[in-house]
């Protein structure tokens, strides 16, 4: 067997040895949920330690609602690596291409910028069907999980105008980028890996830069936090850290879901935090009795008749000094540098894999291996060594940013300790973990290959422990 395997041209190695590592990973994140499905289901009761911070009622809940979305993630991850598996062994992905140089040239004609344009049909037909094989999932997981556990706040008609919104603005911005791209890969000669590097660097900035005042917009409702004591504590702590606040805005995420976050984003001295409503208890109309949840404005308008009256949700949300603490939190993420050193991180990785990219383009058996036996379109290229190719390195590297995230959380919570709000921000981990139905017990290969954040437990042991550098 492994003398005949030896023999095989190396295309055909290049092609199962893709298709072995692809199972390879599947099998060993199916094995990790196993375990963790496990722990949901054989942890039937408030373990001693948790007792004094989680009531039999709430943990029960997010066991049955973990567990749901567990079984949900075995049959869609089956799934999708099945999908992807005949796609490879029935070329699908030269079929693609061959259909994409035929809508071309029935439209366009010949020219040269014909393969920028073939790409980007080709691009255009390959999210469309991701998008179009992927929305069962997506409607499944809302309308009935996120459903059944109190969580989803849309109507199917607000969901699918929401859906086509978003392919409509990811199709606007990613064709012109990757037209931009390819052109770039096409005349930067030997070191063209440079040119392709510097811009996707900008294009990110750009779009971490616009995101929140301009796309975002297009699907939720901010608006500027209203003045009074939060906002002034806000500001008040930003300034005791020199954190250049500029503006505080509150999204409507309610429209969507009950689940809740805070984040923060601009550059050098623009910095704007963006406070979820269901994260403010006072705010949240989700606590508000006698109303109807939203689809709110233009879209409750349009949707008529479609509009669904809930039952009252409890009261969730966090108040005003636990907010404050939870701000801390973030804003250690910005004091201690997290976000430069992400950032880095992601440019060193973005230059490396351009590079290697450069080196491996010439390889005309990479393309063979996918059935492109008399072309070498850039696109493709760029799709197989950075989806396949690079796989078993993006799986180290997923896995070392998830450890660094962890220390990163631990440091941030570290921080918020250091102002004085080590109690409100327990109390607010405690809260946030209740109404996200997060469950508190996780095998620890799991947690430790999965997790971004630390389990609630190590977190609230690390806040009341000694104190730490």
């Amino acid at each position: 067997m492994l003398m005949e395997i030896l023999k095989l041209p190396v295309e055909d190695k290049i092609f199962y040895a893709v298709l072995v590592f692809s199972w390879t990973v599947y099998i060993w994140e199916a094995y990790l949920a196993y375990r963790q499905r496990k722990i949901y289901r054989t942890t039937m009761h408030v373990p001693t330690e948790l007792g004094k911070i989680m009531d039999s009622e709430t943990f029960e809940k997010s066991r049955l609602y973990q567990l749901d979305k567990s079984n949900f993630g075995f049959w869609s991850g089956l799934y999708s690596e099945a999908e992807g598996t005949l796609i490879l062994l029935l070329g699908g992905i030269r079929s693609s291409g061959k259909w994409s140089g035929i809508s071309h040239r029935s439209i366009f004609g010949f020219g040269p910028f014909l393969q920028i344009s073939q790409s980007l049909v080709f691009l255009m037909l390959a999210t469309l069907f991701s998008a179009l094989t992927g929305l069962p999932w997506s409607l499944y997981s809302t309308f009935v999980i996120e459903e059944k556990h109190g969580f989803n706040q849309q109507t199917v008609g607000f969901f699918l105008k929401d859906a086509l919104k978003k392919f409509a603005v990811t199709q606007c911005i990613l064709l012109p980028v990757t037209s931009l791209l390819l052109y770039i890969i096409k005349i930067g000669g030997d070191y063209f890996f440079i040119y392709a590097w510097l811009f996707t660097l900008i294009v990110s900035l750009i779009l971490v830069t616009i995101y929140a005042d301009y796309i975002a917009p297009l699907f939720d409702k901010f608006t500027p936090l209203p003045d009074g004591e939060l906002k002034s504590e806000i500001e008040s702590m930003s300034k005791s850290i020199y954190f250049p606040l500029t503006k505080i805005y509150v999204v409507e995420g309610s429209k969507r879901s009950s689940h809740s976050n805070a984040y923060f984003y601009g550059f050098f001295k623009n910095k704007r935090i963006v406070l979820f409503d269901t994260l403010l208890e006072d705010y949240s109309p989700l606590n508000k009795s006698g109303e109807k949840e939203p689809g709110t404005g233009e879209e409750n308008e349009a949707a008529g008749n479609e509009s669904k009256s809930k039952p009252k949700i409890k009261k969730q949300g966090c108040s005003n000094p636990e907010v404050l603490a939870v701000l801390g939190h973030e804003l250690g993420h910005w004091k201690l540098g997290h976000t430069v050193k992400n950032i880095v991180i992601s440019q060193m990785n973005s230059f490396l894999c351009f590079f290697l990219f450069a080196v491996l383009i010439g390889r005309k058996e990479l393309f063979i291996a996918f059935g492109f036996h008399d072309t070498q379109p850039t696109l493709i290229g760029l799709m197989i060594i950075f989806q396949f190719i690079f796989s078993p390195y993006n799986e180290l590297l997923s896995f070392c940013l998830t450890v660094l995230s962890r220390r990163f959380e631990f440091q941030a919570d570290a921080f918020a300790r250091n102002m004085g709000r080590s109690s409100e921000l327990y109390s607010a981990l405690i809260k946030l973990n209740k109404d996200n139905l997060g469950f508190p017990v996780a095998d620890w290969l799991f947690s430790m290959w999965h997790y971004s954040h630390p389990p609630l437990l190590e977190r609230l042991r690390a806040l009341t422990g000694p104190k730490q550098d």
